[in-house]
């Protein structure tokens, strides 16, 4: 049960600084504890935890606009952050983990401006069939968060400038662009503002969770761990990662997201390997190299490397099948690649 309420806005616009307080929050939320976080990023492209920076966003076009690319914690897609953007995210411990209560105060809040929104799939909230916010999640060492967007009135031109959007991944969405997919609630609430906004989800969050939310502010949290924390999220090895040089890839796209597998062989052996992934279970996608590290190349060892990857849910053993079934029944043919580099997919 939830005894507890806590209330904090961030006090900048760094996302390096934003996602530390995050990160803090996540680690010291207690166990009756249900804590709403809002924080703002300015110019700034926030990647999955498993994906590839370079291929989901024009990372030399951003810097010379001088704006920022950061990776997240949790799985899922690249997203675009303006001032226009409000960002939200719900920390508690996993017992009191509640997605439909956590959403239920996303759309009472709304809700009190007179749009009617809803949910839509696993990580969509749209109005009138159009986004305005998608959702990710995390369960670190049993204390969770669910985090999201809310687009009040953000520059959907820069939103499509520098994200790289897979075709196959909006036809999958039925839509033929980026912003037609999106809205921005401007559209159905003209005067809305981002301090309305957070006005109304403080008093939908008391109100779902039936008591009064203290309020703290990041100058009460220990500045040691903030720093520390800042320095991981702004620095070069987190945010891009060590590129291989890879001689063989996969690369598919599956219902619950898309999956490139690059390989090093040696003498028929897997030496290394990097994945990259939009899913949105990211602890899956990132468990995946440890098993398939010494594998044959070949389409049986591969699955059988795949079926000793833990599943810890059933959305789990379901990636680990389709992937399966993906290597058995359409493996590799040889392609070509985007960014100006011959992809082999090589034939097992």
């Amino acid at each position: 049960m939830i005894y507890e309420l806590t209330y904090i806005e961030s006090d900048g616009t760094v996302p390096y600084r934003n996602l530390a307080i995050e990160e803090y929050l996540l680690r010291h939320v207690k166990p009756e504890e249900c804590i709403l976080y809002l924080w703002q990023n300015q110019h700034t492209v926030v990647v999955g935890y498993n994906q590839n920076a370079w291929k989901e966003c024009l990372v030399g076009k951003l810097k010379e606009d001088n704006g920022c690319v950061v990776r997240r914690l949790s799985g899922g897609g690249a997203v675009f952050h303006d001032l226009g953007n409000l960002n939200f995210t719900f920390l508690v411990q996993e017992e009191n983990y509640n997605l439909e209560k956590q959403l239920e105060v996303i759309l009472k809040a709304v809700n009190k401006l007179g749009i009617h929104a809803v949910k839509s799939g696993r990580n969509d909230i749209t109005v009138e069939g159009r986004k305005f916010s998608g959702n990710a999640f995390l369960n670190l060492d049993r204390h969770c968060y669910h985090h999201g967007t809310l687009m009040v009135n953000v520059n959907v031109e820069d939103l499509s400038k520098y994200l790289n959007v897979s075709q196959e991944k909006l036809r999958s969405k039925g839509v033929d662009s980026v912003k037609s997919r999106v809205a921005n609630l401007t559209e159905f609430c003209p005067e809305l503002t981002i301090s309305l906004l957070k006005e109304k989800l403080l008093e939908a969050f008391e109100e779902v969770y039936g008591l009064s939310a203290k309020k703290i502010t990041p100058d009460m949290l220990e500045k040691k761990e903030l720093d520390q924390a800042e320095e991981k999220f702004s620095s070069w090895e987190w945010i891009f990662g060590r590129r291989m040089e890879f001689q063989y890839e996969i690369d598919t796209r599956f219902p619950w997201g898309g999956v490139t597998m690059q390989l090093q062989v040696n003498k028929g052996i897997i030496t290394d390997m990097q994945i990259y992934s939009d899913a949105m279970e990211q602890g899956f996608i990132s468990r995946i190299p440890e098993y398939l590290k010494g594998c044959r190349y070949g389409k049986e060892d591969l699955c059988v490397g795949m079926y000793r990857v833990p599943a810890l849910n059933d959305g789990e053993r379901m990636m680990m099948q389709d992937i399966q079934r993906f290597i058995l029944e359409d493996g590799m043919t040889p392609a070509a690649g985007s960014e100006g580099q011959r992809r082999l997919y090589g034939n097992i």
